[in-house]
């Protein structure tokens, strides 16, 4: 005897909790292929109108909070139907005609990631243009911020604390390069692939694809219904864009130390101890660099739902969305934060000047001053290298063995800004080659602006 299904299966089933935040784009595409089923004669004008009036009367619903979800909505896709059905009466029935929730769940994620990830590159770049602040304010001339730049966590060579910034404002801008091309590949209409093999019925999914707005539309009825590679893609651009947080938030961490004692977090982007009344924590740095797992995760789980499964439409599918939109809200949380970190830090430069300069820090810059007088780099190298050992790590020694032995022009370039001024090459630390450097980011970010759509 048939039988309705078990609860242990609705509640093992379900997705209405965490879907229901596509309602937006389920209306839209549900619009869209009812007008479709209007123009195509499919659906008698009346049946269009009664559908559309309930669609727009379910949007209120929900736009309001007063949409009740029945106990049998297994998701936001069904639920929105049973409403428009008990709206409309007879018409809604028809609503889902020539449309499997196949093609209908994937044409939804779609537009949402389409709106959603658009934003977070925005915001990207928003964080971008903070940094282009930050480098500006730090100066790009011959008197701006110094700082040691590090290798191994050691210092290495001085370089202009403009440099420093932009160098993370070009990682994070190719993160929403990355999120850019995505989006092309997103906006790809399913609607019309039916349930995997489209439909007898007189359906046009190019002309749905256009009412939605879509750039394209699906050109395989079994790949459209089974393809989730957007959905990868936006997790992997959203877990390497987490990345490059991250290592902001490590740098911040270990420049807001006493040890490092490089920049101060404005009050409003700290936090205290519960027991130390000193603390001033740096807890926006670690969280940026503590969520990387749960975005790395996401992009795991995801891969491992679609490494197995044979086309076309699979349960499994239904896997897609929990890992995602998480992935979008902590990225879209932690631009924000570390957006509002950087830009309200104040920077120590006499800290960061003290342990730019002086010691062995420009050691290479006596080297190339050897090489750029004909002495092979190897050799040059181990001159260099033997006066350092020779003065114990005393800067001062250095100097000194530097000047009796290779003259004061040599010895001069051991202050670190002698050898920074001279590094002037495209894309070097130097003043002239940050400044060039500057209006390229700012082109860039001015070129992505507008591949987004953002004027």
């Amino acid at each position: 005897m048939a039988s309705g299904p078990d609860e242990s299966l609705l509640a093992f089933t379900e997705s209405f909790s965490f879907d229901v935040r596509l309602w937006r784009d389920d209306i839209a595409g549900s619009r869209a292929h009812v007008e479709g089923l209007g123009a195509s004669g499919i659906l008698r004008g009346s049946d269009v109108a009664a559908i559309l009036s309930a669609l727009d009367r379910v949007a209120d619903e929900f736009a309001t909070g007063s949409f009740v979800p029945a106990p049998t909505d297994e998701d936001v896709h069904t639920a929105i139907e049973r409403r428009v059905t008990e709206i409309a009466g007879e018409p809604g029935a028809r609503m889902h005609t020539g449309r499997s929730r196949n093609d209908q769940c994937v044409t939804a994620l779609r537009l949402w990631v389409r709106r959603e990830l658009r934003e977070v590159a925005l915001s990207v770049i928003g964080l971008c243009h903070a940094l282009g602040r930050l480098a500006d304010e730090a100066g790009t001339g011959e008197d701006g911020a110094i700082v040691p730049g590090y290798t191994h966590v050691q210092r290495a060579q001085p370089v202009l604390l403009a440099h420093h910034f932009l160098a993370h404002g070009w990682a994070l801008s190719r993160d929403a390069e990355r999120m850019a091309e995505v989006l092309v590949r997103t906006d790809v209409s399913p609607l019309g692939a039916g349930a995997l093999a489209g439909s007898t019925l007189p359906l046009d999914p190019v002309a749905t694809a256009a009412r939605l707005g879509f750039g394209a539309t699906f050109d395989n009825s079994l790949d459209a219904v089974s393809d989730r590679d957007f959905v990868a893609e936006s997790l992997f651009c959203l877990a390497l864009a987490g990345t490059h947080l991250s290592r902001i938030g490590e740098e911040f961490v270990l420049w807001t130390s006493s040890e490092f004692g490089f920049a101060v977090l404005d009050d409003r982007y700290a936090t205290g101890s519960s027991m130390l009344p000193q603390k001033k924590n740096a807890d926006i740095a670690e969280l940026a660099r503590g969520k990387v797992g749960r975005l790395v995760g996401n992009l795991v789980a995801v891969l491992t739902v679609l490494k197995g499964l044979p086309l076309a439409y699979n349960r499994d599918l239904q896997e897609d969305k929990e890992p995602l939109f998480d992935s979008v809200d902590t990225v879209k949380l932690a631009v924000r934060a570390v957006d509002g970190m950087v830009s309200t830090a104040s920077f120590s430069r006499e800290a960061m000047s003290r342990a730019a300069v002086g010691g062995s820090i420009a050691a290479v810059d006596v080297a190339e001053w050897l090489v750029a007088r004909g002495t092979p780099f190897r050799d040059a190298h181990a001159v260099v290298g033997r006066l350092v050992r020779e003065s114990a790590g005393d800067g001062a020694r250095l100097a000194v063995l530097v000047d009796a032995e290779l003259g004061a022009e040599a010895a001069a370039l051991l202050d670190g800004r002698q050898g920074l001024l001279r590094r002037s090459s495209h894309g070097a630390s130097g003043p002239s080659a940050v400044q060039a450097q500057r209006v390229r980011y700012a082109e860039r970010l001015g070129a992505l602006r507008q591949r987004l759509g953002d004027r």
